[in-house]
């Protein structure tokens, strides 16, 4: 169970991840490794089952991961020694456990009951993943909203791209499936990115390294305000080219404009 075996996982499950993580300083990936292998497992937790409970329960592993870190029992997977020391070391467990909580919507096919449960849900999924990424790396506490907001931004993007794939599987993931509501909710997002992206300057390159998983996110969100219908396409993804260009483009940049 060590960084490579982390490193592998996220290769596996996601290549803008991955990418995105090798486009880091070296000591950052020793923390995004690990938490982006316990956010894609975290994710495809609900899926993996047809079964309610056998979902919960795998949850229920990761929280149980996270409460015992800094104990002397470790659980068998390639995430979790790595996780539990991050967690030791004062990585903030509690963005993690909401994390976990939130997940529990996948579960259920109960819709969002409005706006604000889509924006806690990105929240809990992304920007606090960010902010605790960030606090590991050594972001001070007066950095957190805006690394969550960019973090939410970013999660937003993930989200758009994946619905046709949560409709196809009878979820109805967006409150306001209206053209102009989906215009309307990637301008917020596109909004929650550029309060963010000041982060960047202020903490240099180490400890904004966590917002380098959304290096896309912009194009993303342009691209749904723009032609709404895109989403439920599933054509908002830039080609692999563009992507590489973006991330390498945010990589090397101090100051980030969206």
């Amino acid at each position: 169970m060590s960084l490579q075996d982390c490193a592998n996982l996220v290769a596996r499950a996601d290549r803008d991840r991955f990418a995105a993580t090798m486009a880091a300083p070296v000591p950052a990936r020793e923390v995004l490794f690990p938490l982006h292998g316990f956010a894609l497992e975290v994710a495809k937790a609900p899926w993996a089952s047809q079964e309610p409970m056998i979902a919960e329960m795998r949850l229920q592993f990761w929280r149980d991961v996270v409460e015992e870190a800094g104990e002397d029992r470790v659980r068998a997977h390639e995430v979790a020694a790595p996780l539990a020391g991050l967690i030791a070391g004062g990585m903030p467990a509690a963005p993690l456990l909401a994390a976990i909580d939130a997940r529990a919507w996948d579960i259920g096919r109960a819709s969002f009951a409005d706006e604000a449960a889509l924006w806690a849900y990105l929240d809990a999924t992304g920007g606090g993943l960010v902010w605790a990424a960030a606090a590991a790396l050594g972001a001070p506490g007066a950095a957190e909203e805006g690394l969550r907001e960019w973090g939410q931004g970013a999660a937003l993007a993930r989200f758009l791209l994946a619905v046709p794939e949560l409709e196809a599987r009878g979820r109805v993931p967006l409150v306001d499936g209206r053209p102009e509501g989906v215009a309307a909710l990637a301008r917020e997002g596109l909004a929650a990115l550029r309060r963010g992206a000041a982060q960047r300057a202020r903490l240099g390159k180490l400890a904004s390294a966590p917002m380098l998983e959304g290096a896309h996110a912009a194009g993303v969100l342009k691209r749904a305000a723009a032609e709404p219908a895109r989403v439920a396409a599933g054509a908002l993804e830039a080609s692999p080219f563009a992507k590489s260009w973006q991330l390498m483009r945010r990589a090397q940049a101090r100051r980030w404009r969206v």
